[in-house]
């Protein structure tokens, strides 16, 4: 048997090199960040924005909804505008009116002075004139004067004005978004600012902005820089010579042999420990906020239609559009996690053979600390948001208005504490087996370690504060969603799935082993780095852009032998009797395999290479890659593992596996429809108008509600329907189950497979 010291000890260079490169370009952003200008006054003296404000109005927007209504820089919800986009148009639209205005009081313009007109309004606002020395923007008089007639139109939007009503309703907003006329004001120099820093030349850099000429618009020459097209060409030739040798190594590993596949289930005689039939209600509890996903995301879906209402009812005024997206974003991380979490809890006592002490204690208050968090989060979130309750109380308990990072900092650190908490357990579990020297030991250990990053990592949430610079706000996020969520947690989920196939007989824990270690290192040779695709235009200097498209396409590279890995694993089961009670947890695994090549490869190489980044960001085109890379790889990935563990904690007579096979299909046939038939085409439809126009226009009402674009909205209900019918079979499912369930405490696969058939 080959050794895995060496792969272990590349595994560890890679990973501390690739944090310290990511921490280095951490540092570059914060030193880089547009500045916030102590006051932005007029050439008159006249004070338009303190800083302040514009910290103030960052607070506010997010209490209004944050990344929940609309986005800044590109991030967040694609209802409402981009805010920075839409300012930037409106601001050059006024002062571009303004300057004609007063060249016609001087004569008559011709095409040469309108064309003078629109050069000197795209020379003035990208001129840079920040002062560092006294940290002011100047801005002229008439620019100061287009710069209030924007924010007029800002404060009567987020307050009450009737004139706005229908755009309210367009926006998917309430009346009143933002009650106090203070965090108006503050509101609107937070989009001023974020606009500023989008259009204005970098110091010693014409041409560029802050965000590299992020949103597309010709107004202003916001236009798509050298580095971008470039890194992009780069990215794609990485890609395909990344390809090309992962498949030529994957040939050279072709003559390997086999696993002999047992005759008889090798599971069958294994018997629950107390603490493992305790991880139960974690998967029934999956179940149930996976059906408060689907129906959050139903609702949150229409309102691109109706803005307001459900089919006639006004649901706005009970479960506003931020607050239904908050519960569909959230909860689906939620739901995925704890399907994760449960099963590490129920695999380890089954791998070391040995129950802790108090261990079935441990997982019943970490099962209800969850429950806390979850409830408690939601109910905080969705009152905070009615209520206006103000920015303080958004960020410690209520909606902090983050994709994905909701959730006020008061639950941020009750979930720290407990997925800490989850690891203690996890690791008192696994020590038995960690100690003992085995074949599988390797794989154990990879096992623990992936969920010590998850705990450990999981402290990225607590980094920012209420008064962190934005662009530092998206770095953090980003290592949660992406490291946390798209980077640990695949790892651990495949060394879990690694070790349940080394357990059922199905490959060589040989194999299994220096696969595991293989594959991480190349997952998160790309994947650490590769976090820096989500960053081109969020204020970053342009090495990020650079390091970004280079390790971003080297994720894709894994993923494109993924798919063939689980079909070889598929085909290699399908002759063997007893593995037919396993037969939905591997097909769940098959299309795990499936979605992250097309899902997570194919559509998120379609938006992550730069210059087509610059277009696409904030539109449809990035929800098509989400819904196919989070539910069709972790969602799938979720459910098998739970289809895993409840194979085990009930008697084998119990399962109603005629449920699991109409409810796989639903589930994936309805998300392919909803991808294929709806969020990618009218992606790509945007993605036109945000190249011949602009991305103020692209994510403008005349587009999200057109009737091109109504009617791919409308085109995504065949698709929810079938997949929320695969939803109710598997809670079918999990109803029978507990309906079914003898009074004797049944041992781990208690009968033959033949049975059931």
């Amino acid at each position: 048997m080959k050794s895995t010291h060496r792969l272990w000890r590349w595994l560890g260079l890679i990973f501390v090199l690739s944090f310290g490169c990511l921490g280095y370009l951490g540092y570059q952003i914060y030193l880089f960040a547009p500045p916030i200008p102590k006051q932005v006054v007029t050439a008159d003296g006249d004070v338009l924005y303190t800083g302040e404000q514009i910290q103030l109005g960052q607070q506010a927007w997010m209490a209004a909804g944050g990344q929940q209504l609309g986005t800044v820089w590109g991030h967040g919800s694609y209802v409402a505008p981009d805010w920075s986009a839409d300012w930037l148009h409106r601001e050059a639209v006024t002062l571009q009116s303004l300057r004609t205005a007063e060249q016609q009081r001087a004569g008559t313009l011709s095409d040469s002075d309108k064309a003078a007109v629109a050069a000197g309004v795209r020379t003035e606002m990208r001129r840079n004139t920040y002062d560092d020395s006294n940290g002011t923007v100047t801005v002229t008089p008439a620019r100061a004067q287009a710069i209030r007639e924007v924010a007029s139109h800002y404060e009567g939007l987020f307050g009450t004005d009737p004139k706005l009503a229908q755009l309210r309703d367009h926006y998917a907003m309430t009346e009143g978004t933002l009650p106090d006329k203070a965090h108006r004001q503050a509101l609107t120099a937070f989009f001023f600012w974020s606009a500023w820093a989008a259009t204005t030349d970098r110091p010693n850099e014409a041409g560029l902005s802050y965000t590299s000429n992020w949103p597309h618009e010709p107004l202003v020459g916001n236009t798509m820089s050298t580095s971008a097209a470039m890194w992009s060409m780069v990215s794609i030739i990485l890609l395909l010579a990344g390809i090309a040798a992962m498949l030529w190594l994957h040939k050279g590993d072709s003559h390997e042999e086999t696993a002999q596949v047992p005759k008889a289930d090798p599971l069958l005689g294994a018997k629950a420990t107390p603490s493992m039939k305790a991880t139960r209600k974690y998967f029934f509890i999956v179940i149930a906020l996976m059906l408060l996903q689907i129906g959050m995301g139903i609702v949150t879906a229409h309102y691109a239609v109706e803005g307001q209402s459900f089919f006639g009812l006004p649901l706005a005024q009970v479960l506003p559009y931020t607050v239904s997206r908050t519960v569909h974003t959230q909860i689906g991380i939620f739901w995925i996690a704890t399907a994760w979490l449960a099963t590490g809890l129920y695999v380890a006592p089954l791998l070391s053979g040995r129950e802790p002490k108090l261990q079935k204690l441990g997982v019943d208050a970490l099962f209800w600390a969850l429950i806390v968090v979850v409830l408690g989060s939601t109910v905080t979130g969705w009152l905070g948001t009615l209520q206006h309750r103000g920015v303080d109380f958004s960020f410690w308990f209520g909606n902090q208005g983050l994709e994905f990072t909701s959730m006020g900092r008061f639950w941020q650190i009750l979930l720290f504490v407990g997925l800490l908490f989850w690891v203690f357990l996890l690791g008192r579990a696994l020590w038995p087996a960690l100690k003992k020297p085995s074949e599988t030991r390797g794989l154990i250990a990879m096992v623990f370690l992936s969920a010590t990053c998850i705990g450990g990592f999981y402290a990225s949430s607590l980094t920012w504060g209420q008064h962190t610079h934005y662009s530092m706000i998206e770095y953090w996020r980003w290592w949660l969603v992406h490291l946390w969520v798209e980077g640990f947690f695949e790892v651990f989920a495949t060394a879990v799935v690694a070790l349940i196939f080394t357990n059922l007989g199905l490959v060589r824990a040989a194999s299994a082993n220096r696969a595991i270690v293989a594959e991480t290192i190349v997952f998160l040779f790309g994947g650490i780095l590769g976090t820096l695709h989500h960053l081109y235009w969020t204020g970053t200097p342009t090495s990020v852009i650079a390091v970004g498209a280079v390790f971003s396409a080297l994720e894709v590279v894994p993923l494109t032998l993924i798919g063939l890995e689980a079909l070889q694993t598929y085909r290699r089961s399908k002759n063997v009797a007893w593995l037919g009670a396993y037969k939905w947890v591997i097909m769940s695994f098959v299309a795990v395999g499936f979605w992250n090549t097309v899902g997570a490869g194919l559509l998120g190489f379609a938006i992550n290479p730069p210059a087509s980044l610059y277009y696409v960001q904030g539109l449809n085109m990035t929800a098509a890659h989400g819904h196919a890379a989070l539910f069709g790889v972790y969602g799938m990935l979720g459910i098998g593992l739970m289809l895993f563990c409840l194979r085990g904690l009930y008697d084998r007579a119990l399962h109603a596996d005629k449920f699991l096979k109409p409810a796989f299909w639903s589930l994936n046939i309805g998300l392919a429809m909803m991808v294929f038939m709806s969020l990618l085409p009218s992606g790509i439809y945007q993605a036109y108008h945000a190249i011949t126009t602009g991305l103020w226009y692209a994510r403008s009402p005349e587009v999200i509600h057109s009737k091109v674009m109504e009617t791919f909205v409308w085109l995504r209900v065949p698709g929810d329907i079938v997949f929320a019918a695969g939803s109710v079979l598997l809670a079918v499912y999990a109803i029978h189950l507990l309906r079914r369930t003898s009074s004797k405490a049944a041992p781990v696969g208690a009968i033959p497979a033949a049975a059931e058939r």
